[in-house]
């Protein structure tokens, strides 16, 4: 057993494997089964896609600011560049790419059910979600065109002197501290708009 979960791609596999037992059950104890065919099921899925994706993106944005960040000043100076040669790179990996596929889930979410002009523009009864949108869309942008340019600097993707490694390093921190900032209204703006908490 201990085998099998040593391997992410196992794992993973085995909980698609249990998603796909739990919605059999489902379906066999209440007689509805999903039908591909509708839109409801399809805004169901990327909805789920959407909540699996921001998970992963604001998971790693806390990890980040909770753990890695101030616990870098405790850790020896010999060990810190398997943070920044191993952990680091993998993390900024999923960190963008669950920030890419957060967005186009929610804006695909959005267009199918109806509302994203309407959320966008920020107007009644879509104001909270849309207010949610737009953190989203510059958190989004923050991830990809702030923290990663200035991240890539930091870890030698891209050669600088140490003078714009260390400016590359602060900008980073400080627009990944501003997103952690940015992410607890947009966390309550998104449930709230179905919850009615705005």
């Amino acid at each position: 057993m201990a085998a099998f979960f040593q391997s992410l791609g196992r794992t993973i596999t085995a909980g698609v494997v249990l998603l796909i037992i739990f919605i059999i059950l489902a379906g066999l104890g209440t007689g509805a089964w999903i039908q591909l065919d509708t839109m409801d099921w399809w805004k169901f899925f990327f909805r789920w896609l959407h909540v699996l994706s921001g998970v992963m993106w604001i998971g790693l944005l806390w990890y980040f600011n909770f753990v890695q960040t101030p616990s870098m000043p405790k850790i020896p100076d010999e060990q810190k560049p398997a943070i920044g040669k191993v952990i680091a790179p993998a993390a900024l990996f999923w960190f963008r790419w669950a920030a890419m596929s957060t967005i186009i889930t929610g804006l695909i979410l959005a267009w199918m059910s109806g509302y994203l002009v309407n959320a966008l523009g920020l107007q009644k009864p879509f104001h909270a979600i849309g207010l949610g949108m737009w953190l989203g869309i510059i958190m989004w942008f923050n991830v990809w065109f702030i923290i990663w340019p200035n991240q890539k600097k930091v870890l030698g993707v891209v050669q600088v002197g140490a003078e714009e490694k260390a400016a590359a390093a602060k900008m980073a921190g400080l627009t990944s501290r501003f997103n952690t900032m940015l992410s607890i209204p947009m966390l309550y703006a998104m449930v709230a708009q179905q919850n009615g908490g705005l």
